[in-house]
């Protein structure tokens, strides 16, 4: 490529406006849109979000409002990008040069030029790795248990094709040091290969964040058969509503944390595009948070049909956020019992959900309902985020495997004032949330109690796991009622796989 590129450039190439079609993508993984077969010409743009050295197949229109100020790349940066822009580059040496299109006409090209890239790294080398080591002295997360300084000095230099980097990863979990008694993960994934380039400190943290899966040395199984599940149907005088979820993100686009707009835009396309092909009672329509008005988003908040702006710490300080409500929305069938959250904390969140006990019916409504958007999307040409050692990649490592949460509302006014009710959970491998969820309180002794793991066990499992941990959550709380003691269960001991 170095040398293909040297011939453009011989040939006083850089600069000139190179255009091509979208016929040039065939085989490169990316997929044009109609803004690109409508307008011939286009570029390659860096894109604004923390991976400042991300290079981005769409139109500089994709990146209004900073169309007419896109970064300058260098032939030394293209060649670090993934396999797809190699093969691409390989063929058509003169689609590396920069061209923008504004104002209905193209602006004049832009040099390559890796000067900024370059001094920022001679700074960098200035100092030694132990001048940049975070002060985690007083943290109470996974990042800061494995992050020594021997594996920060291993990693700090490194980058994934798109740049993303290690310190990118861990900003969330050194900007907030966690709460002495509640342990979160403290990083997240900017990309698909995140987890490889940095398994050095990724690997343990998974192992401790999922009850001792290893990710080196063991394999994650995937489920969906609903028709094993158990029971399933809890006790509605406690259990006020039912719900499965789950993430998936799309092979190719970056992740949440280091998406520019058009990679972000370019997945709700995709997604919708496939949704609008579901039929009979998973058939719904889409909606943008931008188009809706104050007062619809807060009735659907308040109905725990959609997210809000994220306002965590832990969300904002890995970029979540940006550019809110850009390219956010969500699609719902017409029972609203089946919904997709787009570009919330993950490329998609898929949920199945309804009121009352009925947990086996809600995951047979999952199980279907994710099969058909996956195989959706796998229609359109694209495909899911996967390995067989990590399963479903996601943005936080606490989601990776099944990407699953089980959970119910359930209400539990005795025994959530028991003194052994944490460690009853933590036993039985499930979570406690607010009623509103992450970061919120609970309201009239109702909780949100979900599964703790994703990783290691298949989504039947887990949705096994949830139900019998809180029929025995049930179980205390109607001995509480009688007067009666009750008792913390054994751990769960983790399954080899």
């Amino acid at each position: 490529m170095e040398r293909l590129l040297g011939q453009a450039e011989s040939r006083e190439e850089v600069g000139q406006c190179h255009p091509f079609t979208p016929t040039d993508l065939v085989g490169t993984g990316f997929h044009s849109d109609s803004s690109l077969h409508s307008n011939p010409h286009f570029s390659f743009c860096l894109g604004p979000s923390f991976s400042s050295q991300s290079v981005q197949l769409h139109p500089p229109s994709s990146f209004l409002p900073w169309a007419n100020s896109c970064s300058r790349i260098s032939c030394s940066d293209l060649q670090a990008m993934a396999g797809p822009f190699s093969r691409l580059l390989s063929t058509r040496p003169g689609v590396g040069l920069l061209a923008l299109a504004g104002a209905g006409s193209l602006a004049a090209g832009f040099l390559l030029s890796s000067e900024p890239v370059r001094a920022a790294s001679e700074r960098r080398r200035l100092y030694p790795p132990s001048a940049e080591y975070p002060d985690l002295r007083k943290h109470n997360n996974c990042m800061a248990s494995h992050l020594t300084p021997a594996v920060y000095a291993r990693l700090c230099n490194k980058t994934t094709p798109t740049g993303w980097t290690l310190d990118q990863c861990i900003q969330t979990g050194v900007d907030n040091p966690g709460h002495p008694f509640i342990k979160t993960v403290g990083m997240v994934a900017g990309d698909e290969e995140t987890y490889e380039v940095f398994a050095d400190l990724f690997d343990p943290v998974i192992q401790e964040r999922h009850n001792g899966y290893d990710p080196r040395t063991m394999k994650h199984t995937t489920d969906l058969d609903a028709s094993k599940i158990r029971s399933g149907y809890f006790d509605e005088r406690y259990v006020l509503s039912s719900r499965v979820r789950t993430g998936r993100s799309i092979r190719g686009l970056s992740l949440p944390p280091a998406c520019t707009r058009a990679e972000r835009r370019e997945v709700e396309r995709v997604v919708v595009d496939a949704l609008s092909g579901l039929k009979g009672d998973l058939a719904g329509r889409y909606y943008r948070l931008s188009e809706m008005t104050e007062a619809e988003q807060q009735q659907l908040i308040d109905d725990h049909f959609l997210f809000d702006k994220p306002v965590s710490p832990l969300l904002t300080a890995a970029g979540m956020a940006r550019d809110w409500p850009d390219a956010r929305g969500i699609w719902h069938n017409n029972e609203k019992s089946f919904l997709i959250w787009v570009n919330e904390e993950d490329h998609t969140r898929v949920i199945s959900m309804e009121k009352g006990g009925n947990m086996k019916r809600v995951f047979e409504r999952f199980c279907r309902g994710l099969k058909e958007v996956e195989r959706l999307i796998q229609e359109r040409g694209w495909e899911f985020m996967w390995n067989e050692r990590l399963g479903y990649i996601l943005t936080c490592p606490s989601n990776l495997g099944t990407g699953l949460r089980a959970g119910v509302h359930i209400k539990l006014p005795l025994l959530s004032k028991d003194s052994r009710f944490p460690k009853i959970l933590e036993n039985l491998r499930l979570q406690k949330r607010g009623t509103g969820g992450v970061d919120t309180a609970a309201t009239g002794s109702i909780f949100d109690i979900s599964n703790l793991d994703r990783l290691g066990k298949s989504e039947v499992e887990l949705v096994q796991l949830v139900i019998d941990g809180v029929n025995y959550l049930i179980d205390c709380e109607r001995r509480l009622e009688r007067g009666q003691d009750i008792r913390i269960p054994a751990p769960l001991v983790h399954s080899k796989h």
